[in-house]
């Protein structure tokens, strides 16, 4: 029987994406599927402070095995920012065009754009929580690239491609991806523990 792993995400799209990322090796259900419906307030000031406010909440309220993520682009040249406020680096409201466009704007004349997508996994499990952290190093392109993908994607370009991410598909996407990294580490632990 497949351990079963509450992901802390009411998002069913990142779930599935997840489960896909694990490739069979867990059952993954999200607070939907077990009908957990209360707001986790991430405040913290890093991605491992995120994902360990979310996991550790509904390991405390449930009892139950879960994981939660954060993730964030960290610019050189700009001290890591966004960081931990990707999501809401132009504001509150979470928009996306105007990330992407004070992000360029902050890069203006800048010579330096190395950048990098960090994902840092908390996995609570039996009372003890575990870290996973997946890496993907790039560059932040001049201009807006590509219709894929979300968040910051047309402006990021991994090493050693010629393309952003908005101009990859899903599937390549999964390939090199920071989630696809962080996520396999959880899957082979997971695979270690048998």
């Amino acid at each position: 029987m497949l351990p079963k792993l509450i992901f802390a995400s009411h998002n069913p799209n990142k779930t599935s994406e997840i489960a896909n990322l694990l490739d069979g090796t867990m059952l993954v259900q999200s607070l939907n599927d077990i009908g957990f419906t209360k707001e986790i307030i991430e405040d913290g000031l890093t991605l491992h402070e995120n994902a360990h406010i979310k996991s550790s909440t509904i390991y405390q309220l449930t009892g139950l095995n879960c994981f939660a993520d954060d993730t964030g682009l960290m610019v050189e040249s700009l001290g890591g920012e966004p960081g931990v406020f990707s999501a809401r680096y132009a504001g509150e409201e979470k928009d996306t065009s105007k990330n992407n466009q004070k992000l360029l704007s902050n890069l203006t004349n800048v010579a330096n754009r190395n950048a990098k997508f960090v994902t840092v996994i908390s996995l609570y499990l039996q009372g003890t929580e575990y870290f996973f952290e997946g890496i993907l190093n790039g560059t932040i392109t001049h201009q807006l690239i590509g219709e894929q993908g979300f968040g910051y994607d047309p402006l990021f370009m991994p090493i050693g491609s010629n393309r952003t991410l908005a101009q990859m598909s899903l599937d390549e996407k999964n390939k090199i991806s920071h989630r696809k990294i962080a996520f396999k580490k959880m899957a082979d632990f997971f695979l270690n523990l048998k």
